[in-house]
């Protein structure tokens, strides 16, 4: 999963991506592949590691999650957003800071701003592929009639100024995946408090379908890098609760709409992200193909179940662990062993 981060200059993006190299990337200045800086960021789950400590494996992988910085500058004068558009989400990086070098922050206008150049950009995408198709189909060539309505129907709210990710059944749809629109891409907003203000900034107009947090970016930049007792210290002083890494992990798994499973297979444990609401057979492919090629069952066992019994023998005793079909829906923190025949 990738997260692009945008916002535009002097919002502070560039040092929360460096916060997140910082403590569990690839070192402060992430990975740098043209256009764009990459931090690769092991998420950190205690049931993982639990699961680890209980079984003694011979590895023990966790799930990764990609920070994407632009290198160029965001904003109005962006000249592509191609970098972003293969992202599955945003995150919107919002100035609300004092700094001499810059006028009073103005969080609203900004973010109008950047999702008014947002919408644009997205226009001008289904506006030539509404008309690609129209021209096609005067020539007698079959279009899909359920992609061009779900493209007009882009087109008009995008016309009426309003990002597509607003009707979620069709942002979500696989139909316009591979368009990249930029306002059908679910986002987080991140406000970019002052030092000594924790409180998010009063708005007129609250923009529909993003999830929205407050951090004091600089700030929590600096306490990272302090040794952990000292750093410990200035987050009471602050009211700064768990590190900034982790909090946007977990909103990012958020706004994914992204749940964890767990195996343990040729003494590896190992977590899954999957979408929430996903069956045991697409989650076995998520393992490998064979596994959904040749299913039969999931064997399953909650990881509360695991973690009261404090076993897997204690579990199975207990009649903790069950059989599950093809279309039992995936649990948050399940580990299953999937049967299956190739």
């Amino acid at each position: 999963m990738k997260l692009g981060i945008i916002g535009l200059p002097q919002s502070g993006r560039t040092t929360i991506f460096e916060t997140l190299t910082g403590l569990r990337g690839e070192g402060q200045e992430g990975r740098l592949r043209g256009d764009k800086r990459i931090a690769s960021i092991k998420v950190v789950d205690e049931r993982l590691i639990f699961l680890s400590d209980l079984l003694k494996p011979k590895k023990t992988t966790f799930a990764v999650i990609e920070y994407i910085l632009p290198t160029e500058r965001s904003g109005a004068e962006i000249k592509n957003w191609g970098t972003v558009r293969e992202c599955d989400a945003l995150i919107h990086v919002i100035r609300n800071f004092k700094t001499r070098a810059l006028p009073e922050p103005s969080s609203e206008k900004d973010f109008w701003k950047l999702e008014e150049e947002m919408i644009f950009n997205d226009l001008v995408i289904a506006d030539k592929r509404i008309q690609r198709m129209e021209s096609e189909s005067q020539k007698g060539k079959k279009i899909d009639e359920k992609e061009y309505e779900i493209v007009k129907r882009c087109k008009e709210l995008l016309e009426d100024n309003r990002p597509i990710r607003i009707e979620p059944e069709i942002s979500s749809s696989p139909i316009i995946r591979g368009y990249g629109f930029l306002t059908a891409k679910p986002m987080l907003l991140i406000i970019n408090n002052d030092d000594e203000n924790e409180d998010p900034p009063e708005w007129k107009i609250q923009p529909e379908k993003i999830d929205m947090m407050v951090l004091r970016a600089k700030l929590e930049r600096d306490i990272s890098a302090l040794e952990p007792d000292e750093a410990e210290e200035f987050k009471i002083a602050y009211n700064i609760k768990g590190s900034t890494l982790d909090r946007i992990i977990k909103r990012s798994y958020q706004i994914l709409n992204l749940i964890s499973f767990f195996t343990v297979v040729n003494q590896e444990a190992r977590a899954w992200s999957i979408t929430k609401g996903t069956t045991a057979l697409d989650a076995a492919g998520t393992v490998h193909s064979d596994m959904k090629k040749g299913f039969i069952r999931a064997e399953v066992i909650s990881f509360d179940d695991l973690k009261k019994t404090g076993s897997f023998n204690e579990a199975r005793k207990a009649g903790k662990f069950r059989l599950e079909g093809k279309d039992y829906i995936v649990q948050d923190g399940d580990i299953i062993q999937f049967r299956f025949n190739i």
